[in-house]
């Protein structure tokens, strides 16, 4: 039986796992962290329960289809419910907006709600969902490395509509165009975000984006995220896969330019595959030194960070639901001082994540446990600390205005996760949440492949590397890192 070492137990390291053992390979898994699951991770305090990363679910297929290589009914161990709602939105100047997540109710009520022929958005909407149907078999299930990707039927329509793509616009740009209206304009400026990137740079081919949460749906795990977790972790082990947790690799074993194991604290173990999840910078600076490096991929812009606050609230809030959004009053500011400033706005976007709504244990009765996301740069030697100060007291400020309450005095827990403390529990290159950043008209190409084209046996998967970061795409990475080493075999 041929075997495989996966370098860190994220949610594509453990995906990656599971469709190898599927595919009959023995497998052991190596975590620096005493728990699995990297940034999609939970914790307690004083009895609010947090989720400490990725707070949105979609496209669970790409979860329950794991539990189906085994022939085991995924919702007999995990189960989700679908949300009517995609978000709460706020403004500075009064106007709020609840999106529903059906399109032709999310549409209706938008064009109602800021003024616009309800054709247009109808017309925006399905101008995306035909640029996720062009390029999703191309850019986001398939090796963008290999020659047999682009000798496809799939390939050919994606060139033939190139211009459809908007690939040399701006995010900004085809909404401003499309749209008009500014609020509905920042509402999908917005979704740039879900790959750190800003959406006055970001191209226009992200206005696929939305067609995700619409047409696909958005989902709550029950449990919380962190079951997401949990349950693919317990599958993992019901299927024969080794955990070593609280042991980290020290380097990647490489001879005569092929991948044959890992260094521990333990001594060296030897594998047929080694499959990295580990930042693809991290691996190449921590654990293959000696190697060449790809310098150019590596110097790429990094995504954006965050300042995460986790408030225990000890009162409830009817006007916020699940998802939540106060935007800044100046959008483009806050996106120049993150990633030209490398600093943070005194008027941030602010992000309210409160699963309480879902899962009411996650706060004591009446209260509610608030995951506040701030979008930050990366880090680049800041004085955090005064930057956790000033939006601290940005965030509350806003709250204030927005919501006409004075969040301080209600504040009966607190924990804070900053930009070095992200690098420091996942190896995230400067704290990115998404690696690279897609601030390119064709960054997507840049990302590194799934496999190293000068090392035999050695592989990549995770939000550092092709297709890119979030809970679908690192799902989409392990489906992608698992075809190429069966085809390899």
């Amino acid at each position: 039986m041929s075997s495989a070492i996966i370098v860190g137990s994220g949610i594509a390291g453990i995906a990656t796992a599971l469709r190898l053992r599927a595919s009959g390979m023995d497998v052991a898994v190596w975590e620096a962290n005493d728990y699995p699951g990297g940034k999609l991770h939970a914790f307690e305090i004083d009895g609010y329960r947090f989720d400490a990363g990725p707070s949105l679910f979609t496209m669970p297929t790409f979860v329950t289809e794991l539990f189906e290589l085994f022939g085991i009914p995924a919702e007999q161990h995990f189960k989700y419910d679908r949300k009517d709602v995609l978000c709460h939105y706020f403004w500075e100047d009064g106007m709020r907006f609840q999106a529903n997540a059906d399109r032709e109710k999310f549409t209706q009520s938008a064009a109602t709600t800021f003024g616009i022929e309800s054709a247009r958005l109808k017309a925006y909407l399905e101008n995306g969902q035909r640029k996720y149907e062009l390029t999703a078999p191309l850019f986001l299930e398939k090796s963008l490395h290999k020659i047999s990707t682009y000798l496809s039927v799939d390939t050919l329509k994606a060139i033939a509509n190139i211009h459809r793509l908007n690939i040399r616009d701006t995010l900004h740009g085809v909404n401003a165009g499309q749209l008009k209206e500014p609020h509905l304009v920042q509402l999908f400026n917005r979704y740039a975000t879900y790959n750190g990137s800003s959406p006055y740079q970001t191209p226009g081919i992200m206005s696929m984006i939305p067609h995700l949460e619409m047409q696909l749906g958005t989902y709550f795990p029950k449990g919380g995220m962190h079951s997401i977790t949990t349950s693919l972790f317990n599958l993992a082990q019901e299927q024969g896969i080794r955990f070593h947790f609280g042991e980290r690799v020290d380097k990647i074993v490489v001879k005569n330019k092929r991948a044959i194991g890992i260094e521990t604290v333990s001594g060296t173990h030897l594998a047929d595959v080694i499959v990295s999840n580990m930042d693809v910078f991290s691996t190449y600076k921590k654990l293959l030194p000696d190697q060449s490096h790809p310098e150019r991929t590596l110097k790429q812009e990094r995504s954006s960070s965050a300042i995460i606050f986790y408030w225990g609230i000890r009162r409830s809030f009817p006007a916020l639901d699940l998802h939540n959004i106060l935007f800044s009053g100046d959008y483009e500011q806050e996106f120049e001082h993150i990633f030209e400033h490398k600093t943070l706005f005194n008027d941030p976007t602010v992000y309210i994540n409160i699963t309480s709504k879902e899962k009411p244990d996650d706060a004591p009765d009446g209260f509610e446990n608030w995951f506040v996301m701030i979008n930050a740069p990366g880090d680049y030697g800041q004085d955090w600390d005064a930057l956790v100060a000033q939006t601290r007291d940005d965030v509350i400020r806003k709250v204030q205005r927005i919501l006409g309450v004075d969040l301080s005095p209600l504040i009966a827990a607190e924990a804070v996760l900053t930009p070095p403390m992200i690098e420091q529990k996942t190896s995230s290159h400067r704290g990115a949440l998404y690696g690279a950043a897609s601030n390119a008209a064709f960054a997507a190409f840049l990302r590194h492949p799934n496999f190293s084209g000068k090392i035999k046996n050695l592989y990549y998967c995770g939000g550092s590397v092709h297709p890119g970061g979030g809970i679908p795409l690192c799902l989409l990475s392990a489906k992608i890192t698992a075809n190429l080493i069966r085809h390899q075999a």
